[in-house]
């Protein structure tokens, strides 16, 4: 028996998950995500200037063009699944920017803000 695993789950009250680790070096989204951070990179004073310095904070664009980027890629139907594959993919909150603990945006709010980012005419 001492060669068996166990099968229990301990329940570590910190652990640390370093998602860029945990992403193959050969994964196709790692040149792609470098792309996308390069160009957004470039648009940032354009963000800077969509977004009011007034009311509640929004969600970053750089990480919901991210996401959107993902939801075209993978062909996930809805901003609903969307969120809940951000929920426990680390795949794709790696590829977002989203930490392992970072909560996950409800779908209305995704909508909303991506309809703003629309209408502000950046990212068309």
């Amino acid at each position: 028996d001492a060669m068996r695993g166990s099968d229990s789950r301990s329940g570590d009250l910190f652990s640390y998950v370093d998602l860029d680790a945990r992403v193959p070096k050969g994964h196709p989204l790692r040149l792609i995500r470098d792309i996308v951070n390069d160009v957004l990179a470039g648009m940032s004073s354009d963000f800077s200037a969509a977004y009011s310095t007034m009311g509640r904070p929004s969600i970053a664009p750089e990480k919901l063009l991210r996401a959107l980027l993902l939801q075209a890629f993978y062909s996930i139907r809805s901003e609903r699944q969307l969120m809940e594959q951000l929920d426990f993919n680390l795949l794709y909150r790696w590829f977002v920017g989203l930490g392992v603990d970072d909560a996950v945006w409800d779908a209305s709010t995704f909508c909303k803000n991506r309809d703003r980012l629309l209408e502000a005419e950046i990212a068309s």
